[in-house]
């Protein structure tokens, strides 16, 4: 009998999306095990190494019952960096169960299965970005860290359709990088950009996880 897909799995839980343009939404995460870069600034190391095997089926029971107590019609999967594992069984799974799916990526791994939200988030040093998520993308999110500059995001919103917004993320809140991001966004919008934002880590202000 052949063996169901397992993937590696740091925590589901319910909350509200804090980043991004779908800020504020009620959602389910699912947080994948695993991480190729490493950043500096990630506030999610704990889910670098940390998991549990699961089935889709067992992963997807556990988003079900979640959402009896916490009714919402999205499931947003994220790491980590989600798309390191074979992601596709599960996504038809949710798909099924007539969720809609988001997909936080850092942009380092091809898309594979359609989704209702791409949300890339291309890291530094390098940025790299791969050209299949360019036009899957609903939003390009980048966190305004200390080598972030206004050169990298004009670099990176051009390789995007114009419609896609920018999201300038500050590093966990902090006031630096807030005042950072304010910098670029001027910066962004003075070169003939527009569709940019500045977005804060709504759910580290209210306290939910």
């Amino acid at each position: 009998m052949r063996r169901p897909p397992i993937l590696k799995i740091h925590e589901i839980f319910a909350s509200l999306q804090g980043e991004g343009l779908r800020q504020g939404e009620p959602t389910l995460f699912i947080r994948l095990t695993g991480c190729n870069l490493r950043c500096a600034f990630c506030d999610t190391r704990h889910a670098w190494d940390q998991g549990e095997d699961q089935t889709v089926e067992q992963i997807v029971d556990r988003v079900l019952c979640l959402r009896r107590d916490f009714p919402s019609e999205w499931v947003c999967l994220t790491g980590g960096e989600p798309l390191l594992q074979d992601i596709g069984g599960l996504l038809q799974a949710l798909t099924q169960a007539l969720l809609k799916i988001q997909v936080e990526t850092n942009a380092t791994r091809p898309p594979v299965f359609p989704v209702d939200w791409y949300t890339v988030s291309p890291k530094p040093p390098d940025y790299d970005l791969l050209p299949g998520l360019t036009e899957v993308a609903r939003e390009l999110k980048l966190v305004v860290s200390s080598d972030l500059t206004a050169d990298t995001c004009l670099r990176l919103a051009r390789r995007f359709p114009a419609e896609t917004p920018l999201i300038l993320q500050p590093e966990s809140n902090q006031d630096w990088s807030i005042q950072k991001g304010q910098v670029l966004l001027r910066k962004v919008l003075a070169s003939g950009k527009t569709n940019v934002r500045l977005s804060m880590q709504l759910h580290k202000i209210i306290d939910m996880p």
